[in-house]
């Protein structure tokens, strides 16, 4: 215990004599490790935080039918494959033919909970779709019958078949079924959906006058793109009413601006470690050429190599210590404005972290001391004590 004492002061001892060169030393071991622990907290959440701002593009699965009928039940079953927790919104959708003033407009039933998760990108002017009895209309309907919000209009729908055979053999018309709506608000989107009007799915049910069935779901999961294939390929697989199918522009572009961010912050990585060997190795090798006539004293009166090989090590371990310790606070701090300045979202503080910068650390000044070191063994003490 003593010697381990003694020890620890002649480093410290060391250290406080050489105070300058030490605080660089410390300064560049604590800027990488500041730059390390910020990068990898980054590398690790970016793909939660690119996640979350593609899923403002919109969803990146799509429910169809495998046969003829698909209904709610079918994409619930479908939804349960998933881990509910990766699922960030389900929006089913029935389209049928109605008639606005008797022009023909094709009207989508929908839920108005999910489809504002899975199209966060819709641009509303007014209201969004809330309730039974609104309607949402894409812009160009709008342009086409002048339509405003807070205007009611009449939608009418002719159910299949114009004419039905009563029990006398007689043949009836089939009236249309007509339904009022408040106009909640304008759709500009830039696409295919300003072609259409938004209704809940009760409404288009009522209006039809059929229940249950739909024609598509679209689902946002925040997933990569191996995940979500995971998940179409055992939703095809085990339920055989649905066929899953991925949105292949949204999720390939994901998985590309990921795996070019990722490997980035890696090479940025690399580059400061480097850097950073080089500057603990350039003022090891100062302190050691600096120390060069106490090396050479303490080597004639019988130090062994071993001895002097310990002490500055243990010099570099401890600032390696100091450093990782200073730069893994610092680093979460880099992190987290990283994220809050780019992402708009606070970053998630991994304890393992921290652990794991120190070692790193300390093993990167123990590389970068070791040709310094083995300078510090190589010394004559004849020739230092003679002043050479």
């Amino acid at each position: 215990m003593k010697k381990r004492r003694m020890f620890i002061k002649m480093i410290l001892a060391s250290l406080m004599r050489r105070r300058s060169r030490m605080v660089v030393a410390l300064l560049s071991i604590a800027i990488g490790a500041t730059i390390l622990s910020g990068l990898i907290s980054i590398y690790y959440d970016v793909p939660r935080q690119m996640g979350a701002e593609f899923r403002n593009y919109g969803a990146n699965m799509i429910f169809t039918a495998s046969g003829a009928e698909f209904t709610l039940d079918d994409v619930n079953e479908g939804r349960a494959v998933i881990d509910e927790s990766k699922i960030v919104g389900v929006a089913p959708f029935r389209y049928e033919n109605v008639r606005i003033n008797e022009k023909p407009v094709v009207a989508a039933g929908t839920d108005p909970d999910g489809v504002k998760k899975t199209s966060p990108y819709w641009r509303i002017t007014g209201n969004a779709l809330e309730k039974n009895g609104q309607l949402l209309v894409g812009a160009n309907i709008a342009d086409t019958f002048r339509l405003k919000e807070g205007q009611m209009i009449d939608v009418s729908y002719t159910p299949e078949g114009m004419e039905q055979v009563d029990e006398n053999g007689d043949r009836a018309v089939i009236e249309d079924n007509i339904k009022s709506f408040t106009v909640a608000g304008i759709l500009d989107t830039g696409g295919k959906e300003e072609d259409y009007v938004y209704m809940t799915l009760a409404d288009m049910a009522e209006l039809s006058g059929t229940q249950g069935r739909i024609d598509a779901a679209e689902l946002s999961i925040s997933a990569t793109a191996d995940e979500l294939s995971d998940y179409a390929d055992k939703i095809n697989s085990t339920v055989g009413s649905v066929h899953a199918s991925l949105v292949k522009r949204v999720t390939a572009s994901e998985a590309t601006v990921l795996t070019k961010l990722q490997a980035l912050v890696l090479l940025v990585t690399i580059v400061v470690l480097a850097l950073t060997m080089i500057c603990v190795a350039t003022t090891m090798t100062a302190v050691v050429a600096e120390r060069r006539k106490e090396i050479g004293l303490r080597k004639a009166i019988g130090a062994s190599d071993s001895s002097i090989i310990k002490e500055f090590m243990g010099e570099s371990m401890l600032l390696g210590l100091f450093g990782g310790l200073i730069g893994a606070v610092l680093g979460f701090v880099f992190a987290q404005e990283v994220s809050i300045n780019v992402f708009s979202s606070p970053i998630s503080f991994r304890p393992l972290l921290l652990p794991i910068t120190v070692l790193v650390s300390i093993i990167v000044t123990g590389l970068s001391s070791l040709m310094p070191i083995r300078s510090a063994t190589d010394v004559d003490p004849a020739l230092v004590l003679k002043g050479e």
